[in-house]
């Protein structure tokens, strides 16, 4: 790691110079989410983006024209960088992050961390043994409908909880191609790893860790050779019940979140918004309002009536804020402090996913055990 960057104290007056960030890949997650994120944060800079696709290199050139490019990985371990972001596909991220971590490099790898729970514990323990910073990229932390609810759910308004249903659900009936759809195991491919490391990480952030595990996936659309429509149900150790649905064949759409309590319910429609606005080019700024929705949008708060027939209170929608991974990132870099998304979070998510798809294959509910030991 650089030491220019890290040895200006956070406090100081003087200027800080900025951490410098490596981008491998410049597919959906990091041209989509990484670059901008990483760009629009104060004391990062994107330095180098690692594609070897042409057109993606004058994408990148032609949205950063001061990037460097790269077109492999191996390029980037000798260059004067602070941190590297590993969003190229699944399959990558424990070798790369492997080698960032044996380099002494910070890393942020996109979700899935790993395959299993056992590569992710593995991962945590070489950053723990070399003090390097290792961190996942669970942008849906800071989605507004799970900021929304994690306020609630400190407010009390609900009352105790009793069951949690979650809804990552599209209708996308024609295959895409690519290696998200393959049936390769070492892919990592389908949804249960792809949109259910979401609603599972929310979860367990909101209602602590799972205890049982049952799951249903399947592969409805001709040629799929992945899972595309997939249902999980975990019962956490508290008590709570959380259904998770993800799904690419869902013609009509449920609500995102379903939360019920013991005095009321919360039920919020539609995806928060910050993914369109940066599909779109849109950027955050810091000074036009990011991640907001209109009234028209907001969940409702209630009991004895469905909100789609008038019942229920609507209740204002936090601004979402993906800024804020990795403005923590960067504090985390300067100041020592904790990551923002660990390793061990990660492992904790993949105990469920691989739980998910032993219940599925073999049509049984499967026990989850206590962490291990020395596990966060």
């Amino acid at each position: 790691m650089s030491t220019s960057a890290s040895s200006t104290s956070p406090t100081s007056s003087a200027p800080t110079t900025p951490l410098r960030v490596g981008l491998i890949g410049y597919g959906l997650a990091g041209s989509v989410f990484h670059a901008p994120l990483v760009a629009a944060t104060d004391g990062l800079a994107l330095d180098t983006v690692v594609t070897s696709d042409p057109a993606r290199q004058a994408q990148a050139r032609a949205e950063f024209p001061d990037v460097r490019i790269a077109a492999t990985a191996d390029e980037l371990w000798d260059r004067d960088l602070d941190l590297v972001v590993v969003a190229s596909p699944n399959r990558t991220h424990v070798p790369l992050a492997t080698t960032a971590l044996e380099t002494g490099i910070p890393v942020v790898v996109d979700k899935p961390l790993a395959a299993t729970a056992a590569e992710a514990r593995a991962l945590a323990a070489l950053a723990d043994r070399s003090g390097t910073f290792l961190s996942v990229f669970q942008n849906r932390r800071w989605d507004n409908d799970f900021l929304t609810l994690q306020r609630l759910l400190v407010e009390g308004e609900l009352g105790e909880i009793q069951r949690f249903e979650s809804r990552f659900e599209r209708w996308r009936p024609q295959l895409k191609g690519g290696w998200r759809e393959s049936g390769a195991p070492e892919e990592i491919g389908g949804l249960l790893y792809d949109l259910g490391s979401h609603v599972v990480d929310q979860a367990l952030v909101l209602f602590g860790p799972a205890v049982r595990v049952y799951a249903e996936t399947d592969a409805r659309r001709p040629g799929a050779e992945t899972d595309d429509d997939t249902f999980i149900a975990v019962t956490h150790a508290n008590g709570v019940r959380s259904h998770f649905y993800v799904s690419a064949t869902t013609a009509q759409l449920g609500p995102r979140f379903r939360v019920l309590g013991s005095r009321a319910g919360y039920v919020k429609y539609g995806l928060d918004p910050q993914e369109g606005a940066l599909r779109e080019g849109l950027r955050p700024d810091g000074e036009t309002p990011w991640g907001e929705e209109p009234p028209h949008l907001w969940g409702r708060v209630g009991s004895g009536e469905s909100p789609l027939t008038g019942g229920g209170t609507p209740l204002p929608t936090e601004p979402g804020d993906y800024p804020a991974y990795y403005a923590a990132v960067a504090a985390a870099l300067r100041t020592g402090g904790p990551a923002p998304v660990t390793a061990h979070e990660a492992a904790h998510c993949l105990d469920v996913l691989e739980a998910a798809r032993k219940s599925s294959l073999e049509g049984v509910v499967v026990e989850i055990p206590a962490a291990p030991s020395g596990s966060e």
